[in-house]
C-alpha cells in the first residue's frame, strides 16, 4: 500500500471538516452526515470507476476514463451494468463528480448537487438502502446544502465540497479492504463517535478489542462457509467488521440493528467501504430490545446466528420501554432491572443485551459481549442472576479484563465475556489484562491501548489455555462457582509468600528496626495528640 493514499484520504477527510466550519457548521449536529456522505459518494464515484474499467477495454485505454464513459450510448452502458455485480453502484454520466465539476458554474449548483445525490440514492435503492423496524427504507443519501442556513451561501458550499474531491482517487485502496479503510474510517468518525449524540451513548469500540473477540471468536479456520454474524446493539460496525474479515467478507453476512439514526449511517458507510454491501439490506435501525427485527422464518422467534457480538450500552434510562421489555419473561430469563427512584440512568440495561445475546446463539454459535468489570463479581440483583446461569449452564467460558482508560468516552473499566452455546468447554479462561496497554493522550482525554505484541499475547494465551503468573488462569466451573461466581481472574491468582533465611542476629536487627519505627510512630501521635489538646484548651478560655 502506497503510505500517499491513507495520507491523501486523511487530508480529504480533514478538508472537508475544514469546509464545514468555513460555512459555520463545525460540531454542528448535522456536520457527521455532511463528512460521512461526501466521503462515500467519492468513494463510489471511484469504486464504479474501477469496476467499469475492468468490463470495458476502451474505458481502461482512455486517458479520462468519466469522460469516455459520458460519450457511450445508453446502450452500451446499460450492458455493462448487466455485466456488474449487485454490489456495485448504477451511476449515470451526470452522477460522476467530473460532470458535476463542470456544473460549478450555474447559479443553483446547490440544487444540481442535491439532487445528483437523491438520483444515486434512487437509481440504487434496491440494494444500497437500509431500513428501519417499520420498514421504512433508508436511502443511501440525502439533500445536504439544506443543513446551511443562509440559502445564499449553499451553493458555494457545494462547490467547496465538489472542489476537495477530484484531487486522488481511492483505486489503489480498493484491493485492500479492511486493512486500509478499517483505520480511515476511524479517522473519519473520531469527532462524532460522542457520548453526546442522545441518550443512547454511541461508543466506539477500539479496533485493538474489535480484533481480539474476532480473532478469539473465530480463530484461524479457513473452513468456513455462510456464515451469519449479527450484533444487536451494532453502533458503527466496528466489531462487524472485524468479526467478518477475519471469517472472510466473502463467507459471512453481516445482520445488525441499532436504536440510533446516527449509527446507522455510519454503519452503512462501513458496510460499503468493507465489500459488505450485500448486508446493507440487513443492517436494521430499531430498539432491538423491545422490537427485534431478525426473527426465525416462522416470524415467532429470535433468529439464531453463528457468531454474535455486542458492544452495548452500560447503563442508562430506558424507563419508558422497561415494561414492555419485562413481558418477555422467555427472552429475558434473569429479569430485567428496576426503575431507582432517584437514579434512573443508572439502569443496568447491559444485562437485557446479555440475555439477548445468549437468545441469538445457534447451538453451536459462539458470541462475545463487553461488560462493565463489576459483572464479573455480580452477587446480586439481575447482574447476579445472569452472572450464575452463565456459569451453571457452561455458557460462559472466558472473560478478559481490560485496560481502564480504552474506550475514548468511558472511565469505567470494562472486560470482554466469550459465550460458547454448545457448552462443551471443561475450563473458563480468565485473563487480566489491567496492566497491559500503552498511555498516549488524545485531545484532552488520558486514553490507553494495547500494542500488537499484547494483542497477539493475550490470544495466544486464552487459546492454550494458559496459566500465567498475575496474568491468565484456566479454572473449571467448580472452582468458578466455589468463588460465588466471580469471573475476575485476580481472585484466582496465589497469593506468594517470600520467605527469607535470616541468621539470629540478622532477625534482631530487623526487630529492633521495627521497634524503633513504631516508636517513632508513637512519639509522633502523642506529641499530635498534646497539640490538639492545647489548642482546645485556649479555645475554651477565650
Amino acid at each position: 500500500m502506497n503510505i500517499k493514499i491513507k495520507e491523501k484520504t486523511v487530508a480529504l477527510i480533514d478538508a472537508l471538516k475544514a469546509t464545514c466550519q468555513s460555512y459555520g457548521m463545525g460540531n454542528d449536529g448535522n456536520e457527521y452526515k455532511i463528512i460521512t456522505q461526501v466521503f462515500l459518494y467519492k468513494f463510489l464515484n471511484d469504486k464504479f470507476g474501477y469496476e467499469v474499467k475492468k468490463i470495458n477495454p476502451k474505458l481502461a485505454a482512455a486517458e479520462k476514463w468519466d469522460v469516455e464513459y459520458m460519450n457511450l450510448s445508453e446502450d452500451d452502458r446499460l450492458d455493462m451494468f448487466d455485466e456488474m455485480s449487485p454490489d456495485i453502484p448504477r451511476l449515470k454520466p451526470e452522477h460522476l463528480i467530473s460532470f458535476l465539476w463542470n456544473q460549478q458554474a450555474k447559479g443553483d449548483f446547490d440544487i444540481i448537487f442535491d439532487n445528483t445525490m437523491i438520483d444515486i440514492a434512487d437509481l440504487n435503492s434496491a440494494i444500497f438502502s437500509t431500513q428501519t423496524t417499520q420498514n421504512t427504507k433508508i436511502p443511501l443519501f440525502e439533500k445536504l446544502t439544506q443543513y446551511v442556513t443562509d440559502e445564499a451561501q449553499r451553493a458555494p458550499f457545494a462547490r467547496a465540497l465538489v472542489d476537495k474531491l477530484v484531487n486522488f482517487s481511492f483505486e489503489e485502496a480498493f484491493s485492500e479492504h479492511y486493512d486500509f479503510f478499517a483505520a480511515i474510517f476511524e479517522y473519519l468518525i473520531k469527532d462524532y463517535n460522542t457520548a453526546g449524540g442522545g441518550k443512547y451513548a454511541e461508543y466506539y469500540t477500539p479496533h485493538a478489542i474489535a480484533t481480539i473477540m474476532a480473532r478469539l471468536l473465530v480463530g484461524d479456520s479457513s473452513d468456513l462457509h455462510s456464515i451469519e454474524c449479527y450484533d444487536p446493539s451494532a453502533g458503527t460496525g466496528t466489531l462487524l467488521m472485524a468479526l467478518g474479515h477475519q471469517i472472510g467478507e466473502d463467507r459471512c453476512t453481516i445482520f445488525s440493528q441499532d436504536i440510533s439514526q446516527r449509527s446507522n449511517k455510519m454503519l452503512k458507510l462501513n458496510l460499503i467501504l468493507n465489500g459488505l454491501v450485500s448486508s446493507l439490506d440487513h443492517a436494521v435501525q430499531g430498539d432491538t430490545l423491545t422490537s427485534p427485527y431478525h426473527k426465525s422464518d416462522d416470524g415467532q422467534q429470535l433468529r439464531q446466528f453463528d457468531f454474535v457480538v455486542s458492544n452495548p450500552p452500560f447503563k442508562m434510562d430506558f424507563s419508558d420501554t422497561r415494561e414492555k421489555i419485562a413481558a418477555m419473561p422467555a427472552r429475558f430469563w434473569a429479569g430485567v432491572p428496576s426503575i431507582p427512584k432517584k437514579k434512573k440512568e443508572s439502569m443496568a440495561i447491559y444485562t437485557c443485551f446479555i440475555q439477548h445475546v445468549v437468545n441469538s446463539l445457534k447451538k453451536n454459535g459462539k458470541g462475545a459481549i463487553v461488560v462493565p468489570t463489576g459483572f464479573l463479581t455480580a452477587k446480586s440483583s439481575v447482574e447476579g442472576k445472569v452472572l450464575k446461569k452463565l456459569v451453571e449452564d457452561h455458557i460462559v467460558y472466558g472473560a478478559i479484563s481490560m485496560p481502564s482508560n480504552v474506550f475514548a468516552n468511558t472511565g469505567t473499566n470494562v472486560s470482554v465475556l466469550f459465550f460458547d452455546n454448545s457448552r462443551t468447554a471443561e475450563k473458563v479462561v480468565l485473563i487480566d489484562a489491567s496492566k497491559m496497554g500503552e498511555e498516549y493522550k488524545d485531545g484532552n482525554n488520558q486514553k490507553r491501548r494495547l500494542r500488537d505484541f499484547e494483542i497477539d499475547q493475550i490470544v495466544e494465551t486464552f487459546l492454550n489455555k494458559e496459566s500465567v503468573e498475575d496474568f491468565s488462569v484456566a479454572v473449571t466451573y467448580d472452582e468458578i462457582i466455589a468463588k460465588k461466581y466471580s469471573l475476575s481472574a485476580g481472585q484466582y491468582f496465589d497469593v506468594k509468600i517470600e520467605y527469607v533465611e535470616l541468621s539470629q542476629d540478622e532477625f534482631i536487627e530487623k526487630m529492633q528496626a521495627y521497634q524503633t519505627k513504631l516508636q517513632e510512630y508513637f512519639d509522633e501521635e502523642s506529641k499530635l495528640q498534646e497539640e490538639i489538646m492545647g489548642q482546645l484548651k485556649k479555645v475554651k478560655y477565650e
